[in-house]
């Protein structure tokens, strides 16, 4: 009996510590989170010059007219050999794609390029990396929402680091990036991306570019050899 009476208060303490240290932490984690929120919208592009320089292919992501108008646009001025769009429905075809942003499919459709397999970012990376591997280029310039970039950049340089990746934000009309806390919309999305992005640089150390976790990776890579 005297032992069980001693046992009893000391789990209270640690319960007792484990919620003093808990209180203590919350807070410390939400102010560093907001911090990271405010940094990360920071970082955001802001609408300026565009890089002039030619890359071997311009690559869009799907989510927006803007996008593809801007996609259609570098490859008419000659920015890129090709146009790559990535995580486009299946059932579209390019035809039907430039038509919808009221171009002639007569200009551009020997110079675009849909992928279908792709249904997120980690998605297009992947794709688009097979593509280049495939078409053997070496550079390209990535068009997609300016609050989308960051973590974009982020999964295109895990899945291609010896690509080199120009950034060409386009700017939609319904992200208000100056004040954004002030637009609930805008304030939800910027959450939302940021969340995102803080998974995706959380997944890194533990996948390799092709998805696989890095011991099987290397399994594949030493079974690979041996054929």
């Amino acid at each position: 009996m005297s032992g069980f009476g001693r046992t009893r208060p000391s789990r209270r303490r640690r319960r007792m510590r484990w919620l003093r240290a808990a209180a203590i932490a919350a807070p410390l984690l939400v102010a560093l989170w907001f911090a990271g929120l405010v940094r990360f919208a920071r970082d955001i592009p802001s609408p300026g010059p565009e890089p002039d320089r030619a890359t071997d292919a311009v690559v869009v992501l799907t989510g927006g007219t803007d996008r593809l108008d801007a996609g259609l646009r570098l490859l008419a001025e000659g920015r890129a050999r090709k146009l790559f769009v990535s995580g486009v429905y299946r059932g579209v075809d390019v035809t039907a794609l430039l038509r919808l942003s009221r171009r002639n499919p007569r200009d551009l459709e020997c110079c675009v390029v849909l992928g279908y397999a792709a249904d997120s970012t980690v998605g297009n990376a992947r794709e688009t990396a097979s593509w280049m591997a495939k078409e053997g280029f070496h550079s390209l310039r990535l068009v997609t929402a300016s609050y989308h970039m960051p973590r974009s950049l982020l999964e295109f340089h895990r899945a291609m680091p010896e690509v080199e990746i120009v950034a060409h934000p386009v700017f939609p009309e319904r992200f208000k990036q100056e004040q954004w806390w002030r637009w609930p919309g805008t304030l939800s999305l910027l959450i939302t991306e940021y969340d995102k992005y803080l998974i995706a640089r959380a997944r890194f150390p533990f996948e390799s570019p092709n998805g696989e976790a890095p011991d099987q990776a290397q399994g594949a890579a030493v079974l690979g050899g041996g054929t």
